[in-house]
């Protein structure tokens, strides 16, 4: 298990790597080609503030791709999605196409659940995921996914997800798990998972690493420093609870900004 200071780039002959950028927000790297989820690039997001350092942006050159989980606007933040470029390719939810060609972006795949689609020498497989499934009172509406994206290594992409029962029908086949492990607030919604039923869905998974996510990036602007303190650390009580359940399995921890190869 690694955490901050030792996730530096590991030596490798493939280039694979990921980049956690924050939030749910990650550099995929596999064959050369470059893929992003969720990005949001900016220091505030509606009522939440960026806490770390700001995004560095050479992250989100020559992308292959842009990986969108749901519309929450904690995962799809369309000035974020501006500065990547209105011709940048986007896979979304089915349900958001038509919403996001008329905000301008002109290269849009919607997906559902078992749609596969292909970027050279990958592929690209939209998987469930249990999560809300409208932007706000009165947005669209958009079926919420998870990716899994194969070359020679597969990467799970979960976005943001409840754990649900049919998690085990990906396993067997994963090298790395990307997975949600807390919230921006003190307290978690439906639709959620936290450090314990993260861990408890590597079990299910079993892949050879995991790579918590969806932690230590957006705060609301009021938040209270009891309220953060109750936080605690959600990606390190994930690593101890992996290693109780599953301990196979290699947690490396990455602050944001930092990547690991593969």
């Amino acid at each position: 298990m690694a955490d901050g200071a030792a996730a530096a780039p590991r030596a490798g002959a493939s280039g694979d790597r990921i980049q956690f950028l924050g939030h749910a927000s990650v550099l995929i790297e596999l064959e050369g080609r470059r893929l992003l989820t969720d990005p949001v690039l900016r220091g505030r997001v509606a009522h939440l503030r960026r806490k770390p350092p700001e995004v560095d942006m050479s992250a989100t050159a020559d992308l292959a791709a842009v990986l969108i989980s749901h519309l929450h606007r904690d995962h799809l933040d369309l000035a974020s999605l501006r500065l990547l470029g209105r011709d940048v390719p986007l896979l979304v939810p089915g349900g958001a196409g038509a919403w996001l060609r008329r905000r301008g972006f002109t290269a849009v795949t919607e997906l559902h659940a078992g749609d596969l689609t292909t970027l050279g020498a990958l592929t690209v497989s939209a998987v469930r995921a249990d999560h809300g499934a409208r932007r706000g009172p009165l947005g669209p509406r958009a079926e919420p996914l998870g990716y899994v994206v194969r070359g020679r290594r597969a990467v799970y992409f979960a976005g943001d997800t409840a754990r649900f029962r049919e998690m085990s029908e990906l396993g067997g086949s994963l090298d790395v798990v990307l997975l949600p492990v807390a919230g921006w607030g003190p307290t978690l919604g439906p639709g959620h998972m936290d450090a314990l039923d993260a861990a408890r869905a590597v079990a299910q998974l079993s892949p050879r690493l995991a790579i918590p996510i969806h932690w230590g990036t957006l705060f609301p602007i009021n938040i209270t420093r009891a309220q953060r303190e109750r936080m605690g650390d959600p990606a390190r009580a994930f690593a101890d609870h992996v290693a109780a359940l599953a301990p196979s399995v290699e947690v490396r921890i990455l602050r944001p900004g930092q990547q690991t190869l593969l």
